[in-house]
Formats: C-alpha cells, sequence, structure tokens
C-alpha cells in the first residue's frame, strides 16, 4: 500500500508495538481474530500514513542566510560601544556609578540610592545630570570625529 519498503516495515513495526500495547486486553470471545485485527490495524495505519503530508526532497540545498550580524553592522555596533564606554569613564565617579547602576546592572531606583546611600529623589537626580553630561560628551566626540 505504500509503495516504500522501508515505510512499509515502519507501519509493521508500528502494528505489532499496538498489538503488543494491546494484548492484555485481547479477548478471544470476540468475532475478530488476531490476524483480522492485525490487518486492520496495519491497513489504517497505511492510510493514514499516505494522507499525511511529506517533505519533498530535491538535490538542491537551499541557501541559507548568516545568522550572524553584518560586518559593517558589527564594526559600527563595536565603536558605538567603544565612544560611550569612553564618554562613561569621563563621568564624576557618584554619576558613573548612578548610571551603570541603572543601565548595565538594572537596578531600581530605591536599590541604586540604597547601594549609594543616598535618597531616591537625589539618586534621580544625579542620574538625569549623569545622562545630559553623557549626551554632551557624546556629541562633543562625534564633532570631533567629523573635523
Amino acid at each position: 500500500m505504500t509503495g516504500d519498503r522501508s515505510q512499509a516495515e515502519d507501519i509493521a513495526q508500528e502494528t505489532f508495538l499496538r498489538f503488543w500495547q494491546a494484548a492484555p486486553r485481547w479477548k478471544t470471545d470476540g468475532d475478530a481474530s488476531i490476524l483480522t485485527w492485525l490487518r486492520r490495524v496495519a491497513t489504517r495505519l497505511s492510510i493514514d500514513d499516505r494522507r499525511r503530508k511529506r517533505p519533498i526532497y530535491s538535490d538542491t540545498v537551499p541557501d541559507r542566510t548568516d545568522p550572524a550580524p553584518r560586518a559593517d553592522i558589527e564594526i559600527v555596533r563595536t565603536e558605538t560601544a567603544q565612544r560611550v564606554q569612553a564618554a562613561i569613564l569621563t563621568l564624576p565617579e557618584r554619576q558613573r556609578a548612578a548610571l551603570v547602576l541603572s543601565y548595565y546592572q538594572h537596578a531600581s531606583q530605591a536599590d541604586g540610592a540604597a547601594a549609594l546611600n543616598i535618597n531616591e529623589k537625589a539618586y534621580e537626580s544625579l542620574l538625569s545630570r549623569a545622562r545630559a553630561k553623557l549626551k554632551t560628551n557624546l556629541l562633543d566626540q562625534k564633532a570631533s570625529l567629523s573635523i
């Protein structure tokens, strides 16, 4: 029924596996014999197998795109990260600490304030000044690179 020897062997194996699982519940006083039951199961499995969609195999392998970021994008990303790191290092120590706690360590304002031993309002102000100073530093770097 399948037209494929290996597929037929798989169906035969599945048929006998189902018989093995059903054997403890088998009743001999029924109308169907074991052979009839095996044929019915094998036929149904064959029909079900033919109804399933099979993948279409081809001799040609489709081209896959490389999942890695493109080299030019990765270079820009690396250079940007280096510029940001350099700009962060120019910040005053407490502003740098607030920025690192918030953006790199993902600390909440309460946790960041506790780590710096200041209240949340002071932490928020410190973080605001750090962002403004960082923005100025990055813009200055950009201006010096374009000259």
